[in-house]
């Protein structure tokens, strides 16, 4: 196993980089508000950094939420070629009845045995929340709404929502059928990464069907510009949920509310936990993959070349309080002894981002370049410097 080195780094990218954290001046934040839900968490889309949680663990009925799954497998199957969006989709005496105009749940109004757009479904499932858009969807890609639930699930693991159960595609009361704040937040980020092409859906605020136009039930979409979905729901034992994102500078964050009392509290909620994430966080691309990083080069034993650039395997990206930029510190640990051949790409090492002695994020560094290995004499003699040098 290689040995690596530990160095403090000045990049050029910070305005100041100090490796004595006490001569640093410290950010203060003020603790996260208490928001009156059963559960709930705050988290930047891109790095994933968690502002605030309470909960977030706790297994929860997710109600409508479901349909985000729903609309996110809707999305897979057109993006694998198995389902087109003009495709026409025949709705069920069974999606009517359980779903449909004559049930107290939230509907699309659809019409029993009528055929409708693909397209149209996802948005009767997404902006008005449509049970029986859900079934009809569910039962046209899976041929049943169990098989459909069994599809959800898998994908659900895929994604990482590992403490997720799902048994039907429109969230209805059912036993068994949980989910948690986290989960729910992955499967946002999941929604508004894998598939743009749809997520504007998310953002309209009304849609019309069958001559009925009904509005998104996201309220704060027609109070806070920024914010561009994604879901509410709500049922008896689940209470009033939301799911939102809002985008602003660059910076983009997901909230989670679960369980409130009122349709209204849940919007209230939401926005005071992304007031309190973009008033005290922001989000910096500090350096770019791929990019050879000044100052970082190192000898190469045995190879045509004596020195190697390092670069970064992917952007690294960071969520820190608000005025601490200059205070982030860089370190690298880099493999002591690096020999010939190298490939571009391969891993010699990792770059790592700190603010007060906690990692904000962290990277592989790898070779910016392949280098070939040297003549015989030339590894020979660079082999007998590195038994100098104790190496």
């Amino acid at each position: 196993m290689r040995s690596r080195h530990l160095s403090v780094v000045v990049l050029g990218l910070f305005a100041i980089v100090c490796s004595i954290s006490s001569l640093a001046s410290q950010i203060i934040i003020p603790a996260p508000p208490q928001l009156t839900a059963k559960a709930y968490l705050l988290v930047d889309a891109d790095t994933g950094k968690i502002l605030m949680e309470h909960n977030a663990d706790d297994a929860v009925a997710p109600a409508s939420l479901t349909k985000m799954m729903t609309s996110y497998i809707v999305s897979e199957e057109i993006l694998a070629g198995r389902l087109n969006e003009t495709d026409l989709v025949r709705v069920s005496d069974n999606a009517w009845r359980k779903g449909g105009a004559i049930t107290d749940g939230s509907t699309m109004y659809l019409e029993a045995r009528s055929e409708v757009p693909v397209i149209d479904l996802m948005r009767g499932v997404i902006i008005q929340s449509g049970n029986d858009a859900s079934i009809a969807l569910a039962e046209h890609v899976a041929g049943s709404e169990d098989a459909f639930a069994d599809v959800m699930n898998q994908q659900a693991q895929l994604l990482g929502m590992t403490n997720t159960y799902y048994v039907n595609s429109s969230g209805l009361p059912a036993e068994g059928h949980l989910t948690t704040a986290r989960d729910l937040s992955l499967l946002a980020k999941a929604v508004i990464n894998d598939h743009p092409e749809h997520y504007d859906i998310y953002a309209e605020k009304y849609f019309k069907h069958n001559g009925i136009n009904q509005p998104n039930r996201n309220k704060l979409l027609f109070h806070n510009k920024y914010v561009d979905g994604l879901k509410t729901g709500h049922t008896n034992e689940a209470g009033y949920c939301l799911v939102a994102s809002e985008k602003r500078n660059g910076m983009r964050l997901i909230s989670v509310v679960m369980g409130t009392r009122t349709e209204d509290i849940r919007a209230k909620e939401s926005q005071r936990m992304l007031a309190y994430g973009f008033r005290y966080y922001s989000t910096h691309k500090l350096y770019s993959a791929n990019q050879a990083l000044d100052q970082l080069s190192q000898r190469v034993w045995g190879g045509m070349e004596q020195q190697v650039e390092l670069a970064l395997a992917e952007d690294i990206i960071a969520t820190i309080p608000r005025g601490s930029r200059k205070n982030l510190v860089v370190e690298t640990q880099i493999d002591s002894v690096i020999k010939a051949p190298l490939s571009q790409g391969q891993e010699l090492g990792k770059l790592i981002v700190s603010l007060d002695g906690e990692v904000v994020a962290e990277q592989g560094l790898v070779a910016a370049s392949a280098i070939e290995e040297a003549g015989f004499i030339a590894r020979i003699w660079d082999n007998l410097m590195l038994m100098v040098q104790g190496e």
